[in-house]
C-alpha cells in the first residue's frame, strides 16, 4: 500500500492511504481523493498499478498539468518520496505503514505447548525411576 501526504493546499497535512487501484484524485466527488483546491481539474490523476513491472504509474487528465519532482509529465511512474505538484496542491508519496497482527494466541499457545512439553518430561522421568 501507498500512502499520500498533502505538504501544501487547503488539506496541506492530511494524509490517505491507497487500498485498491486504479486510485484516481480530482475536484470531483467521483474520485477516490476529492481536493478542491485551485487548479485542480475534475479527475486530475490516476494511479495505477502496472502487474507486468511491478510498479505504480500515474496518468494526467488530458488538459490538465502535473509534475514529479519538478518535471512535467503525462504518463509516469512513481517511486517512494516523489513529490507530485498539480494545481496549487503538492503531495507526496510514500509507502505506508504496516500494521502488525496481534499475536497474543500464538504466544499463549506456544507458552502452553511448552508447558505440555516440560510435563511429559517430568511424568517420563518418574515412570523411569519407578
Amino acid at each position: 500500500m501507498i500512502q499520500f501526504s498533502v505538504l501544501s493546499g487547503k488539506k496541506a497535512g492530511s494524509q490517505t492511504v491507497v487500498r485498491h487501484f486504479p486510485f484516481c484524485v480530482g475536484r470531483t466527488a467521483q474520485n477516490d481523493w476529492q481536493i478542491e483546491d485551485d487548479g485542480v481539474w475534475g479527475s486530475h490523476l490516476t494511479f495505477e498499478l502496472n502487474r507486468d513491472n511491478k510498479r505504480i504509474t500515474v496518468t494526467v487528465a488530458p488538459d490538465a498539468v502535473a509534475a514529479i519532482n519538478d518535471q512535467t509529465i503525462r504518463n509516469a511512474p512513481v517511486r517512494n518520496g516523489d513529490i507530485i505538484s498539480f494545481g496549487s496542491v503538492k503531495m507526496q508519496i510514500r509507502l505506508a505503514g504496516v500494521r502488525q497482527r496481534g499475536l497474543l494466541l500464538y504466544e499463549w499457545l506456544i507458552w502452553l505447548m511448552l508447558a505440555a512439553v516440560t510435563a511429559t518430561q517430568f511424568l517420563v522421568i518418574y515412570w523411569l525411576f519407578r
